[in-house]
């Protein structure tokens, strides 16, 4: 990897691009399920769960990295998109509070869902980027 001011600056780069990203998800994750649960009438159940928005980020973002570790093209492109935009974009300190925030029942299910799902879409990145091509 590219240790230069250069790849520094790619790294906060696409971190801050990553970060921004994934709060407009988290809001966007609330306010759908916000509306859906007004729609529905449910409403008055206190608003998007905890954890939801992170949950896809997460996946979307796991999704990503498959996708690009058999697709990026050079070290800098990896660099920005892999480890400034995606590890900003995923995040394992919010997902931890997510989990606490839910208690230990739904917090283990919570857990356990993120992990499944992370690794496979993780895995279908990978698959659809042709990880055999390598």
């Amino acid at each position: 990897m590219e240790r230069t001011p250069y790849g520094f600056l790619l790294v906060a780069l696409g971190g801050f691009l990553g970060a921004v990203a994934r709060h407009a998800v988290d809001v966007g994750v609330g306010r759908a399920l916000a509306a859906g649960a007004a729609e529905t009438g449910l409403g008055g159940l206190g608003g998007a769960p905890t954890g939801a928005g992170t949950l896809v980020a997460n996946v979307a973002g796991s999704f990503a990295l498959g996708l690009l570790l058999t697709r990026a093209s050079s070290d800098q492109t990896r660099l920005f998109v892999g480890t400034g935009a995606l590890s900003s974009f995923t995040t394992y300190s919010t997902f931890v509070a997510d989990a606490v925030a839910l208690g230990s029942l739904a917090g283990a299910w919570y857990v356990a869902a993120s992990y499944a799902t992370g690794f496979a879409a993780a895995a279908l990145g990978l698959a659809l980027g042709g990880r055999d091509r390598r």
